[in-house]
């Protein structure tokens, strides 16, 4: 839910008192149509916000916290758990670290790519889901079940939706933020190198088994979307 842009303004003139609109939008490297857009419907995008706190070197998480929908986020950084943690390698990452633990002697896999990922919305969700997660979800938030499974299908997630599921879920409140690219690992107060060390302290069969559930996804998403194609050319073709 975007931010109301009255409480925004506010907060806006406590980060920046002295700046125009002009030089706000030149720090935060957004467009000024953008920002008097969102001002003009009374919502303000919570992206919006996270691009203008790290322009004027403020952690996005403190910026978000000081509105009443992320209060959540107030206080020390909730540590990620280890399944969250290696929810955002990226399968790639994965395949990597099979090959470098199968085959020693190997070229190392290198730095993790940094979150998100392709599909680190579901994985997310995936990570932390109890097997009702989806339901408590949909009964907190008033969301369909249908809907909320669009938006992990996309890969994308609004925030106020990715901190119901971190409540809904038991977790710390941050975690779905860096899921769906809205603030990185560091801004969400992730050890440094956590993810790779959650990756180390898999087993090798924990680590072949999550790679092949990946490459099953994504076998399924490649064939739905091939299929997709195919329809749509037997269309062009009935059209032509």
């Amino acid at each position: 839910m975007p931010l109301q842009s009255k409480a925004f303004q506010r907060w806006l003139h406590g980060v920046a008192p002295d700046a125009s609109t002009a030089d706000v939008c030149r720090i935060a490297g957004i467009k000024r149509t953008t920002l008097a857009q969102q001002l003009v419907r009374g919502k303000v995008a919570e992206s919006t916000l996270v691009s203008i706190s790290r322009g004027f070197h403020v952690n996005p998480v403190e910026a978000l916290s000081t509105f009443d929908l992320y209060a959540e986020l107030r206080g020390a950084p909730v540590p990620p758990t280890a399944c969250e943690l290696v929810s955002q390698i990226a399968t790639i990452d994965l395949l990597r670290a099979v090959v470098e633990r199968s085959e020693p002697g190997s070229a190392p896999a290198g730095n993790l790519s940094e979150p998100p990922h392709p599909t680190s919305v579901r994985n997310w969700v995936d990570a932390i889901d109890d097997g009702e997660l989806r339901h408590r979800v949909s009964d907190t938030t008033g969301i369909a079940p249908q809907n909320f499974s669009a938006h992990l299908t996309a890969n994308r997630l609004p925030p106020e939706l990715a901190i119901a599921t971190s409540r809904a879920a038991g977790v710390g409140p941050a975690g779905g933020l860096v899921a769906g690219g809205l603030i990185t690992e560091a801004e969400a107060g992730w050890p440094a190198n956590a993810r790779q060390e959650a990756l180390d302290n898999m087993s090798q069969s924990a680590l072949v088994t999550l790679a092949g559930e990946r490459l099953l996804a994504l076998g399924k998403t490649l064939r739905r979307q091939e299929q997709d194609h195919e329809r749509t050319e037997r269309i062009w073709e009935n059209l032509g």
